[in-house]
């Protein structure tokens, strides 16, 4: 074990579907998939119980689907189903590094992932197996930011970490807009107040509810999910 001593003991890290898919235009890029997994076993050495939320996007987008006259309950579920995918791809990551790892998916899918059974996640957690969530809550209409709160606190996660591309959360998306300011730190109601687009307003209303912050840094600069377990300055703090 390592001297450094990490400020959460249980984590949830929302990773977008984007995260997997590094620099290709489209799909995984196995190699990000890795170096992830990487990351992810160096926190789970200092004792860290590590549940993920995955999403799709790098496969399938249910609003694309909308947008081009796709039944919207069929787009979301063919998204969901991408998240799957993406979750055995972070999976296989993790074996490779020597990780034990539980696929579990919201969409019955009993020769490839386990059913979410709360109790069951619990010890996998207390027995330090890392869980992949995939499928959302396995209903349309839900985002996977929804679920990773859900989630969050049926597993009684102390933090949720919100893997983007950019360091923060800004005022403007600071790639179109050269004034746009970050926060260091920013309150639940602000966000929605302002509309800032860190997660859809009814995963910020439940962190509000529930008291569960939120830490939204950037996956891309290494050793960034290190410092936020450890409690040092990264990214934007919502709480």
């Amino acid at each position: 074990m390592s001297e450094e001593k990490p400020v959460y003991k249980r984590v949830l890290l929302k990773l977008s579907g984007e995260a997997l898919r590094g620099e290709l235009p489209y799909g995984i890029d196995f190699k990000r998939a890795r170096s992830i997994a990487c990351e992810l076993k160096e926190i789970h050495n200092l004792g860290v119980d590590i549940a993920i939320m995955i999403g799709g996007g790098n496969i399938f987008r249910g609003s694309e689907g909308v947008a081009e006259g796709m039944d919207r309950v069929t787009a979301d579920q063919i998204g969901l189903l991408a998240t799957v995918i993406n979750g055995l791809a972070l999976l296989d990551a993790l074996e490779k590094e020597g990780l034990a790892t539980r696929l579990i998916s919201a969409i019955e899918i009993k020769a490839v992932a386990e059913p979410f059974i709360r109790r069951r996640v619990l010890r996998h957690l207390e027995k330090g197996r890392i869980i992949i969530f995939t499928a959302g809550l396995g209903s349309p209409y839900f985002t996977t930011d929804t679920a990773a709160v859900l989630r969050a606190l049926e597993i009684k996660a102390e933090v949720i970490l919100k893997a983007t591309k950019v360091d923060g959360i800004y005022t403007a998306d600071p790639m179109t807009d050269a004034a746009a300011r970050r926060f260091e730190s920013i309150k639940y109601l602000e966000v929605m107040q302002q509309e800032l687009k860190v997660m859809d307003s009814t995963a910020i209303s439940l962190c509000k509810d529930n008291n569960l912050p939120i830490i939204v840094f950037n996956l891309n600069q290494p050793g960034n999910i290190r410092k936020a377990v450890l409690g040092q300055k990264v990214g934007t703090r919502v709480s």
